[in-house]
């Protein structure tokens, strides 16, 4: 008989790190439904702080901002998605990393996506259609290095995860965000491209601090 080590469960802030990362992965890869906007738009405020009030954070206030956007019409802000990003022709917008990064798709940046993907025990589940650098792909990728998914894949060290943020989000996500805000300007998506954005800053700041912390634990 073997024996599998149990996770304990995850810190109240790295679930909320899990389950922001599952959000933005939703809403970038598929058009939200009715249930969806209307658990956004009543969803509690980022630490029980009013984004009216003074001592609101940045993400509390571009929360907000999502959760206002989400009391839109609904059929509106599906039909924004398929304008932004599902075209027939051509979309607005192509959130692919290799595009931003190389000017064309399914270039360089998704082959060395991949691979890190392998390394990491991880690949495209049967069925999807989207190539994996996809920025709501990514987002995806974001929330399993922090929960892991049992059994077959552990949870990641904030090295790990660090590691796969600067490599395959931070040189781009910054750019399409602004272009998403720019196409859908005073919109559902402008709203999620602006939290996203305060989002990664955080992540990013919190990587940072980790490092520094790291040879202090030593």
């Amino acid at each position: 008989m073997s024996l599998h080590p149990v996770e304990m469960p995850l810190p109240p802030h790295e679930q909320s790190r899990a389950d922001l990362y599952a959000l933005l992965a939703r809403l970038l890869l598929a058009p939200p439904d009715d249930d969806l906007l209307l658990g956004l738009a009543h969803a509690p405020a980022l630490g029980g702080t009013a984004a009216d009030d003074e001592d609101a954070t940045p993400l509390a206030r571009a929360w907000d901002a999502l959760r206002s956007a989400a009391r839109g019409d609904g059929k509106a802000i599906r039909a924004a998605f398929a304008d932004l990003f599902e075209s027939a022709g051509q979309p607005l917008l192509n959130p692919y990393a290799s595009l931003y990064l190389a000017g064309h798709l399914m270039e360089t940046p998704l082959a060395a996506l991949r691979a890190d993907l392998a390394r990491l025990g991880l690949r495209r589940r049967e069925g999807v259609g989207e190539p994996e650098d996809h920025l709501g792909a990514l987002c995806e990728v974001m929330r399993v290095l922090i929960t892991g998914a049992p059994p077959q894949v552990p949870r990641r060290s904030p090295a790990v995860q660090k590691a796969f943020f600067e490599t395959h989000i931070t040189p781009w996500a910054g750019a399409c965000l602004d272009d998403v805000a720019q196409a859908d300007a005073s919109g559902f998506y402008a709203a999620l491209a602006g939290f996203m954005r305060t989002f990664l800053d955080l992540e990013a700041r919190a990587f940072e601090l980790e490092e520094v912390a790291e040879p202090q634990r030593a």
